[in-house]
């Protein structure tokens, strides 16, 4: 063994041991691409949800202020979800197709949260005149809704529709809230602090129940990182 060419290439291999125990992290780091969640807006939406008037909005949508009634007759507002992420769908108690199956995932996942104080629901009826308070009550008491966590809500038809149409971009269908509009969609609508729509996802599917999870992991990293 040539140990003269041993001592010579020493400080070399030194630094490249060095050099990769620095560098390589550091790369790693450059090259790494922190995952965040889409923030949708009109123009990042499928054309047919959105409303004509607001195609071309590109960016700062948010949820539009909101004054709803809940299942103990309480006035709820944008307020009472300052500061929290939310998922937000649309139901009505005389549901018998796609509601069971929302409800049911809807529960799960209150119960997947119920100790996590950043994260809470909000339902909203498309059916107001007849989702009375009382009969809402005797809908949460049935599907184990925690007072304060999930808000299961009527209200004006035309502010629920305006929502569900202008703010969350969750139906397909024209309308104007009038007393023949009727919408009935599927979508659970993440929705994160400052308001902003994150995801959408079939209230259906199981699959879609764990994706969600997984998008709630990522987007709570972006208030703590």
């Amino acid at each position: 063994m040539d140990f003269k060419f041993f001592r010579k290439s020493l400080p070399t291999l030194i630094f490249l041991v060095v050099f990769s125990a620095i560098a390589i992290p550091v790369f790693y780091h450059l090259l790494k691409v922190d995952k965040k969640l889409k923030i949708y807006n009109p123009a990042d939406v499928n054309p047919q949800l959105v409303d004509e008037t607001m195609l071309h909005v590109q960016k700062n949508h948010k949820i539009a202020d909101f004054r709803l009634i809940n299942q103990n007759g309480e006035t709820i507002t944008n307020k009472n979800y300052t500061n929290k992420i939310y998922i937000a769908d649309f139901f009505f108690t005389r549901c018998k197709t796609i509601c069971i199956a929302m409800a049911y995932n809807m529960s799960e996942l209150q119960e997947y949260y119920k100790n996590d104080d950043d994260i809470m629901f909000l339902s909203h009826s498309v059916t107001p005149v007849m989702d009375s308070v009382s009969v809402l009550k005797k809908y949460a008491e049935n599907k184990g809704v925690i007072d304060g966590k999930w808000n299961v809500t009527t209200g004006a038809k035309k502010h629920i529709y305006e929502l569900a149409r202008k703010s969350y971009f969750a139906v397909l269908d024209e309308g104007d809230g009038g007393e023949n509009d009727f919408i009935h969609t599927e979508q659970f609508i993440l929705v994160d602090k400052e308001r902003r729509i994150r995801g959408y996802y079939d209230g259906t599917e199981k699959e879609d129940m764990e994706k969600l999870k997984k998008d709630i992991v990522l987007l709570k990293k972006e208030y703590t990182n």
